[in-house]
């Protein structure tokens, strides 16, 4: 049930954007995609969704190459959150999720009792009952976010991929949408997700896909792969990792923003910490 990419390249024109990209997405596993501003992360996900053509290597699912599948069947595998998502029409909670069981349905056919009722069991499943009703347009990013969710969920994929899901978000609905990530790994999803912060992939666990400036890929652990070397190599900034007994898990964060005896965080001195990782890798 696995999806395996191997030795991916991808390029708009002549600009090459990823490099011999291989990993291994598996069932109940969630994938944290890191990297910098254009370093391909949405990218990679719109072609392991089947949006975009690959320029060379292979993307297979269960050893079957992602074009002999046909796009429909592709829908039936891989659902899709966004970071935006504006529907065309005025749909009401519970009819936008019901377009997510558009793989189900064929070309000229309406949707029956039984894809609402997927609709409905996905909205509890998601806990916002109480908005199916109200108008997709009408309620917070918190809640549509969720409703994306929702919308994937009734179209019973067994991968879900989310593209800056936490975006727009305040910090409350952030922890609840990583939250939520981690619980539909547990019910037997593969989730993959995009973000821009390090400390997201340590909170969730799992597994890390790390994408640099020159668009090739690092995979591994999140734990052992997050270290603040590479962080800073990444970034370009001065990043910690550090232990915490109370949470009992390891966070990232920024030690500064003023300057401490000349060293800026944001000019960091490779010689005076770039390669300090005490922490790293931890069990």
């Amino acid at each position: 049930m696995s999806i395996t990419i191997d030795n991916l390249n991808f390029s708009y024109g002549a600009a090459q954007i990823l490099h011999d990209v291989s990993v291994r997405i598996e069932p109940k596993e969630t994938l944290a995609i890191l990297g910098p501003n254009g370093s391909g992360k949405t990218t990679l996900l719109n072609l392991i969704a089947g949006l975009l053509p690959l320029t060379s290597g292979s993307i297979l699912y269960e050893g079957k190459p992602y074009a002999s599948l046909g796009m429909r069947q592709v829908a039936q595998l891989v659902g899709y959150v966004p970071q935006t998502i504006v529907p065309a029409f005025d749909y009401s909670v519970t009819e936008y999720v019901v377009t997510g069981c558009a793989p189900q349905i064929g070309a000229f056919s309406r949707p029956e009792q039984k894809h609402y009722d997927a609709a409905a069991q996905a909205i509890r499943q998601m806990g916002i009952s109480h908005i199916a009703d109200k108008s997709y347009g009408q309620i917070s990013g918190g809640e549509r976010q969720q409703a994306s969710i929702a919308r994937v969920l009734a179209q019973s994929p067994a991968y879900i991929l989310m593209d800056e899901p936490t975006s727009h978000l305040d910090y409350g609905n952030q922890l609840r949408i990583l939250s939520t990530i981690k619980q539909l790994a547990g019910n037997g999803f593969g989730v993959v997700f995009t973000t821009h912060n390090p400390d997201q992939a340590l909170l969730v666990g799992g597994k890390a896909a790390i994408i640099d400036r020159g668009g090739r890929l690092t995979f591994g652990v999140s734990r052992e792969m997050i270290t603040e070397s590479l962080l800073s190599d990444l970034y370009g900034i001065r990043l910690r990792i550090a232990k915490l007994e109370e949470p009992g898990r390891r966070i990232c964060f920024a030690p500064s923003l003023d300057d401490e005896a000349g060293e800026s965080p944001l000019h960091p001195n490779p010689g005076s910490w770039l390669d300090e990782d005490p922490l790293s890798p931890q069990p």
